[in-house]
């Protein structure tokens, strides 16, 4: 089996060529270039090709890849919101991704977002460096005792739960499907979880139904002072009305592994660019918020997750163990 890895990193390379050796059957090669319209025409020859959440797999795309051969396309993460995968079925495209690779990983990353915002971690590495050793500015509040909201307790909102659950706050969460193997947390409406909570974190994938979940509406309906994070989806966030709750000083903290509008940064040096949107510069603005570059997921233990899942399902597909042309959750 032939796979073209589209957008390689550094990380993509190292972690997916330690494994390749389990799987002689597989040759993969590597472009820096990510899946577009314009690219996808290079997946001539190739039986699949290996995307990422921030790749274009809309329904252009997905037809160049059926007109090239190609019969498989790899998500190597868990999102497939841009995915179209009503153009993949029509053009007997399976779609494969992997699901729960590391759900800790993104866990740690959100209690790591929450507990730097929240104690002012940035603000006080750039005073220091600068021989500021004044405390001004940087108090932030105990998360012992407080109470988590989570939004979503599917493998990584669940790991969220048990991270805060250790740090003695009370742990209440919204889903529509419970998870029963959480028996210390309590599960409220959504209004509820808005209105009691602390320290709100996001775990859900990016729906229609749920697309600006977070708007002025659902902000109104906070606590104030609250800390907000989002290491899910940019969508689930309508940025402009979290701009507007930041600065009417609803959030005593924010921070985000995601945002609206982020394709174009996300993963990219862009440090010698004049940024065109300036959604980024408007979150870096506000003192109280920190942005991280969609990192989430990166960890050693993560990566080595989504190369032997990304590997082994194109093993299983090329083996006909994979019946459906459909997104397959494992």
């Amino acid at each position: 089996m032939k796979i073209l890895f589209y957008d390689t990193k550094k990380y993509d390379k190292d972690s997916f060529e330690k494994v390749l050796p389990q799987y002689p059957e597989i040759e993969m090669d590597f472009l820096e270039t990510d899946l577009s319209v314009h690219t996808a025409r290079l997946a001539k020859g190739y039986d699949a090709v290996c995307a990422f959440v921030s790749s274009d797999v809309g329904e252009q795309v997905i037809r160049v890849l059926e007109a090239k051969g190609v019969k498989l396309v790899l998500m190597r993460c868990a999102g497939y919101n841009n995915v179209d995968l009503d153009a993949a079925h029509e053009c007997g495209i399976t779609v494969l991704r992997v699901p729960g690779y590391s759900p800790e990983a993104v866990a740690e990353h959100a209690m790591a977002l929450a507990l730097a915002v929240n104690r002012r971690i940035h603000k006080g590495y750039i005073k220091v460096r600068e021989n500021n050793f004044s405390l001004v500015g940087l108090t932030g509040v105990n998360f012992y005792k407080k109470t988590a909201g989570i939004v979503g307790t599917g493998k990584i909102g669940a790991a969220m739960c048990r991270i805060c659950h250790g740090f003695g706050m009370r742990v209440i969460a919204y889903d529509l499907y419970p998870n029963k193997e959480l028996d210390f947390v309590e599960y409220v409406d959504f209004d509820t979880l808005l209105a009691q909570s602390d320290l709100i974190s996001l775990h859900c994938p990016l729906t229609e139904d749920n697309y600006h979940l977070i708007n002025t509406e659902t902000i109104q309906k906070m606590k104030d002072e609250v800390i907000l994070v989002n290491t899910s989806r940019g969508g689930l966030i309508k940025t402009e009305d979290l701009i507007a709750g930041i600065r009417s000083k609803k959030f005593f903290a924010v921070g985000l592994d995601v945002y609206e509008e982020e394709t174009n940064n996300v993963f990219e040096n862009r440090e010698d660019d004049i940024l065109e949107n300036s959604t980024t510069a408007r979150l870096l603005s506000f003192p109280n918020v920190i942005v991280t570059s969609h990192q989430g997921f990166l960890t050693e233990e993560a990566l080595a997750s989504i190369s032997e899942t990304t590997l082994q399902n194109a093993m299983d597909f090329k083996n006909g163990e994979i019946k459906e042309i459909n997104l397959v959750s494992r």
